[in-house]
């Protein structure tokens, strides 16, 4: 029997929600998963003897809101920041796991939107939900799994970048902190930007493509950020050349308007999740990949035209 979408998760009842959701996010039967939904554990295949898995969480407030975004739009967030996160390293998705915590009164058809959301963004690289589990929240919590597989190449770690290396990149950066700034002013618009925030849209392909890099990060805390990880992992230098940097007129006009540095936006601006990755040889750089700096030895750091740059990207708990 269909569930009444307008009743609450608590009328509903928590056995009743989670055959609703289980419902919501069947696909048609994949060969990459022996036992879905249903079970204490799901069964998925991995081709290789290492199995890559990831965990993001999403809370209300903090990473979305009710009054921004859509439940579909928030199931493909949640979705894309943690497969992003699999791609980073090399591997190949091969199913989600998501954990939510939901107040009682939350509406059925909001969390069945959700899980619309988490269905189609996992659908777009070819794998399934295939489990989870839903609790009683003050707010709304949810916690992704991502499991890849790497068959039998090597993980694609923060660690691998060297002297000589080129530094490049692959998707959009600054449209989600630009459109986190329009949406906090009270403006739906440029939808470039406010879209971008609400559902970010990672360059997979791109990602896969670039099987020949020495080190790669799904960029979701900002540029300068996140490269300051691979600097430090790989013990490296790099130095960002802003002129190779693409500034889009969306971004340029918006920052007319508001008073604002597109390039900041660019350099310090999260949840695009873009991938920047090193490479021995601008030869070895993947079409559709753009070259934006070099890797030289030196204290880990990352600079902007041979400058420190000390404005931070996204810090948790940071005043």
């Amino acid at each position: 029997m269909a569930p009444n979408l307008a009743q609450t998760v608590a009328e509903l009842g928590e056995f009743a929600l989670i055959d609703a959701i289980a419902e919501r996010l069947q696909n048609e039967p994949h060969e990459g998963v022996t036992v879905g939904i249903g079970d204490d554990s799901a069964v998925v295949s991995a081709q290789g003897s290492k199995v890559v898995a990831c965990l993001d969480v999403l809370t209300q407030g903090v990473h979305f809101r009710l009054d921004w975004s859509s439940a579909n739009d928030i199931g493909h967030k949640a979705a894309a920041a943690n497969l992003a996160d699999i791609f980073a390293m090399g591997a190949t998705p091969t199913a989600l796991l998501v954990g939510l915590a939901l107040p009682a009164d939350m509406k059925v058809a909001w969390v069945l939107d959700l899980a619309e959301g988490l269905r189609d963004e996992a659908a777009k690289v070819g794998v399934q939900v295939v489990g989870g589990d839903v609790v009683r929240g003050d707010s709304i919590t949810i916690s992704v799994t991502a499991l890849g597989e790497l068959g039998t190449q090597q993980p694609i770690l923060r660690s691998g970048a060297k002297p000589g290396d080129v530094v490049a990149l692959a998707g959009e950066l600054g449209f989600s902190a630009a459109g986190l700034l329009m949406l906090s002013r009270g403006f739906r618009s440029p939808r470039a930007l406010v879209g971008a925030h609400r559902v970010p849209t990672p360059p997979y392909e791109l990602a896969r493509a670039g099987h020949k890099a020495t080190s790669m990060i799904d960029v979701s805390d900002g540029l300068v950020a996140d490269l300051g990880h691979v600097a430090k992992a790989s013990g490296v230098a790099i130095n960002l050349d802003s002129s190779a940097l693409v500034v889009d007129e969306v971004l340029t006009t918006a920052a007319g308007v508001f008073t604002c540095d597109a390039m900041e936006w660019i350099l310090t601006g999260g949840e695009d999740h873009a991938f920047v990755a090193t490479f021995s040889d601008a030869l070895d750089v993947p079409a559709g990949w753009t070259v934006i700096g070099t890797v030289a030895q030196g204290e880990p750091v990352v600079t902007v035209d041979g400058q420190p740059y000390d404005r931070a990207g996204w810090r948790h708990f940071s005043a």
